[in-house]
């Protein structure tokens, strides 16, 4: 029998006192706050909040009625809600930035397993995040607008809110986006050993029910809207089985690779 050896503990000598860990975060925290500030600061001189407001509010205000526009009924809306869109939008586009620190701070901690774990599922979730949001923005609300609008009775007058239509947007943005998630939650929780692959996929039928009752609450009243929800999460969902099989293959403990080997 040959000898196993043990190999010494990956984070031996990577302790750090208390005082400093905190140091660190701070210094993290900065980090992320001056790369959302850069990147306002660049959002603000160009295109400009205005010209950022009108981009988001395009797919609506291109279904309304002729001659009809957007309306602000507070007093600094028009100021504040094109300043609250330059906030989202520099802190999506310096998103990757934020995750990066994050994972700066904690990746000293984990072992060398873990590390092939955390840094694609922070990738890809970054990523299925911005897809899911860019999918409801070209996709969805070119659907779902129209369809409103032809629901409108004729004695309305629409004039939608900015700052409602904002609120709107963001609720959708981050529907669209977690929904898109799927598969990461699948993957960490097949890793976790909550539940099996085999056990993912008897859970198809019961998940496409949830998925569908989802839909229906964060969706517009319209069918196309709620299939679009609906139909990337069942996709997504085999997705995350298939990705689940991968990832506990290959971010095993050297311990489970042994047992595995021995069994």
């Amino acid at each position: 029998m040959a000898d196993n050896k043990i190999s010494p503990d990956e984070l031996a000598g990577t302790e750090q006192p208390f005082v400093q860990h905190l140091m660190e975060l701070r210094d993290r925290l900065l980090y992320c706050v001056y790369g959302i500030g850069a990147v306002f600061a660049v959002l603000a001189f160009f295109p400009g909040p205005s010209a950022l407001y009108d981009l988001l509010a395009m797919p609506l205000v291109k279904t309304l009625p002729e001659g009809a526009r957007m309306i602000a009924t507070g007093v600094v809306s028009p100021f504040l809600v094109p300043i609250k869109v330059t906030v989202l939008a520099a802190f999506g586009v310096a998103l990757p930035w934020v995750l990066y620190q994050v994972w700066a701070f904690v990746a000293p901690g984990l072992y060398k397993h873990e590390k092939r774990l955390v840094m694609p599922l922070v990738v890809a979730s970054t990523l299925l995040f911005y897809t899911g949001a860019a999918f409801c923005y070209f996709f969805v609300f070119g659907q779902a607008f129209p369809a409103i609008q032809r629901m409108a009775p004729i004695s309305v007058a629409v004039s939608p809110d900015i700052e409602a239509y904002l609120d709107f947007v963001i609720t959708m943005f981050i529907a669209f986006g977690l929904a898109f998630e799927v598969p990461i939650a699948v993957v960490i929780l097949a890793r976790l050993g909550v539940v099996t692959v085999s056990q993912l996929k008897s859970f198809r039928a019961y998940f496409v029910v949830g998925a569908a009752a989802v839909a229906g609450i964060a969706t517009p009243p319209d069918p196309v809207s709620m299939l679009a929800l609906l139909a990337p999460m069942c996709v997504l969902y085999e997705v995350g089985i298939w990705a689940a099989k991968v990832f506990i293959k290959h971010t095993q403990a050297p311990d489970d690779d042994a047992t595995a080997a021995a069994s």
